[in-house]
């Protein structure tokens, strides 16, 4: 295999191998980073395996990648990574996630999750399984749904979460439609419960739990969110955990993951995205 060029470097056969992989693949995002922070380590190990030096952003100039979906950083679950070509068919192949959240009565938090200050506590002892699953039965099919303050929707450029953590007066957006495609509960141990939940673009898992809480005379806050599914990936099935970051981990996945996309799509007309930001689904803040 002939060497080649990437950023003026010339290539051997493992970086010629890395550079030439184009498609969707899925891998593991633990607690903890963010969802560009595991893109990132993602590229960085990559392009060291295949002993491409790079400097700073360089990095994506040289190796064209991106992420289709951003996940929360206390969140875990399937990060879709496209690579080469792959990048352009992330906003089109990704429809509809899948989420397992644990909610906890109660407790309010300014961040509708357990990184937040607890803004109001009220009992929950009142609340039997059955008022709960009453109540899911309201937050499935197409609902409206006011977006978290602590968010990364924008205004006049910023993200909502930057502004909060200013102490900047932000202003709720407005309610917008989401679809629910199912929702189920897992779990009732009080005060906590587990929910299962498949939805659209858009949707936020903390606000669902907190509209729980209100709807049940209480209050309740996201402890943990674990996105199983995003598009056709599956954590249990698609998901790269960090010790198959390799070329050829990721070369065999991409061949393994060719079998659930449509062939030839008109990706090839689409505008082409900037790397990690082909958000479809909005649990991040």
């Amino acid at each position: 295999m002939a060497a080649r060029e990437a950023g003026g470097v010339v290539l051997g056969k493992s970086a010629d191998k890395l550079f030439s992989l184009s498609g969707l693949f899925a891998v593991y995002k633990p607690k903890g980073p963010t969802s560009a922070g595991v893109l990132n380590l993602l590229k960085e190990r990559l392009l060291a395996e295949a002993g491409v030096q790079t400097n700073g952003n360089k990095r994506n100039q040289v190796l064209k990648m991106g992420h289709g979906g951003t996940l929360d950083s206390a969140a875990a679950g399937v990060l879709v990574i496209g690579i080469g070509k792959g990048t352009k068919m992330l906003r089109t192949m990704l429809a509809g996630s899948k989420y397992t959240a644990i909610g906890l009565l109660g407790k309010a938090t300014d961040t509708l999750d357990a990184t937040g200050k607890v803004t109001e506590e009220k009992p929950y002892d009142q609340i039997t399984k059955g008022d709960l699953e009453n109540v899911l039965q309201k937050f499935t099919g197409d609902i409206m749904q006011v977006p978290p303050l602590y968010s990364a929707l924008k205004k006049d450029g910023e993200r909502l979460s930057t502004l909060m953590k200013r102490g900047e007066a932000v202003e709720a957006k407005p309610a917008r439609p989401v679809r629910v495609y199912s929702l189920s509960l897992q779990q009732f141990q009080p005060p906590l419960f587990t929910l299962d939940v498949e939805c659209g673009g858009g949707f936020y898992v903390r606000s669902l739990v907190s509209d729980i809480g209100k709807e049940l005379s209480t209050c309740a806050t996201m402890q943990e969110l674990t996105r199983t599914k995003h598009g056709p990936f599956t954590l249990e099935e698609h998901a790269l955990y960090e010790d198959k970051w390799t070329i050829d981990e990721i070369a065999r996945s991409l061949e393994h993951c060719t079998s659930l996309l449509p062939g030839e799509p008109s990706h090839k007309k689409l505008k082409t995205e900037h790397p990690g930001e082909t958000a479809v689904s909005c649990e991040d803040k």
